[in-house]
């Protein structure tokens, strides 16, 4: 089911959809995330929303990506109806957690390409 999602402090919505999706994921505030894609991107002197950037941070940090194979982000979540994931399309990524998609607009019909998650040791 889709929930309403919007750390933002200032309540934007462009292009910072990988930041709310790992806020999401992390139960840390925009503010956090954004300032550690930052110093990634800076490492990679790259932007914080780049691909590249925030999937070095994922990893970094327990995460691994897996191949998917589903029609749209609403399958997933009835697929997986435990357990904290990333979704990633060709144009956006998701916070998906148990069995609910978070997100500061409905992606439910969003098609994902693969899957973020973190490993639990």
């Amino acid at each position: 089911m889709y929930k309403f999602y919007n750390p933002n402090p200032k309540n934007k919505f462009v292009g910072d959809c990988v930041i709310r999706a790992i806020c999401k994921l992390e139960d840390k505030d925009w503010d956090d995330i954004y300032l550690s894609l930052c110093f990634y991107g800076f490492k990679q002197k790259n932007m914080p929303a780049i691909n590249e950037v925030w999937r070095a941070y994922l990893w970094d940090n327990g995460y691994h990506r897996y191949s998917i194979d589903c029609p749209n982000v609403k399958s997933f979540c009835e697929e997986n109806p435990k357990g904290k994931y990333l979704l990633a399309t060709g144009e956006h990524v998701v916070a998906v957690v148990d069995g609910d998609y978070y997100d500061a607009w409905n992606s439910g019909d969003e098609v994902p390409l693969y899957y973020w998650k973190k490993e639990v040791k």
